[in-house]
């Protein structure tokens, strides 16, 4: 295939075992990971856990990513289609609450392809937010949970860390078709998403007008009851950090964005402590369940 799967449009040739693209990912599946997962918002979580999917490989490439080991270092085993199904349904008769897609973007057309049969369980496409509105529209009616990062609305921050000046432009888009899709989020009476968007924002450090910027951007776009939003404190130094991003958030920059969040209007969904930057989110990426 060509692919023209994410917003790089790279045209790279993916054989199912070998890839030139930006992600650098044949056009199988590659997986390092799947397991029940219990460090997503408790509305994705729950009490029994995710079935998270980990796919190797990444079209966003950010600086200071926490999952470098698979997003860059491509640690992971190729996989069918057929395979990838199969450890969905495994994950499911383990008691998940849910089948958590971890950076699909550039396996998209597997992975729709997987789901063409119903799962019985939500599907939440967990992405960085760098997504095609064309490709999305080709999972509609396949993906219940939308779980969006929204990084950034600073084309130059983005653009220094992730090297995707559009960023904002596209990730936006990406979201406002994710909210069509999808409609207003529902909660269950167990507090579980069953369907909806939850945008995430992970606060950088030394970077807190772009944080306000995204919170500006939800509350003028959303309507009260349509999206859920996630503000995150957990940011980790990763090793050969510089400059700002060698250093965690500080209690002072999480309480002004938390300020600035209830100041915006938006108040459902969740913020995390300044000590969730201290504990380890990153799980061991060593080919469990795949």
């Amino acid at each position: 295939m060509l692919c023209t799967l994410c917003p790089r449009l790279c045209a790279a040739r993916r054989t199912g075992t070998r890839g030139d693209g930006r992600c650098g990912m044949p056009s199988l599946p590659v997986v390092a990971r799947a397991a029940l997962h219990h460090w997503e918002e408790p509305c994705i979580s729950g009490t029994q856990g995710s079935g998270a999917v980990f796919f190797s490989g990444c079209p966003l490439g950010c600086v200071f990513c926490q999952n470098g080991r698979i997003s860059r270092g491509h640690l992971g085993k190729i996989v069918s289609v057929e395979r990838l199904r199969e450890i969905f349904l495994s994950l499911i008769a383990q008691g998940a609450h849910n089948i958590n897609l971890v950076s699909p973007t550039h396996f998209a057309h597997a992975v729709g392809e997987a789901l063409r049969e119903p799962l019985g369980v939500p599907v939440v496409w967990n992405t960085g937010g760098y997504e095609r509105a064309e490709t999305l529209r080709a999972l509609k009616g396949r993906v219940q949970i939308y779980l969006p990062d929204l990084k950034y609305a600073d084309g130059a921050l983005a653009q220094r860390y992730s090297g995707a000046p559009d960023y904002f432009e596209i990730a936006a888009a990406a979201i406002e078709e994710m909210v069509r899709q999808t409609g207003p989020y529902e909660l269950g009476e167990d507090g579980l998403l069953r369907r909806g968007v939850l945008i995430r924002h992970l606060l950088l450090p030394g970077a807190l007008e772009n944080t306000k910027a995204v919170l500006d951007y939800v509350a003028r776009t959303f309507p009260p009851g349509t999206v859920l939003f996630s503000l995150m404190a957990q940011y980790t130094p990763q090793p050969g950090a510089e400059g700002l991003l060698a250093r965690r958030i500080t209690g002072a920059e999480l309480r002004a964005a938390r300020a600035y969040m209830e100041s915006v209007g938006i108040t459902a969904g969740y913020t995390q402590d300044i000590e969730a930057a201290r504990r380890e989110y990153t799980p061991d990426f060593d080919l469990t369940g795949v």
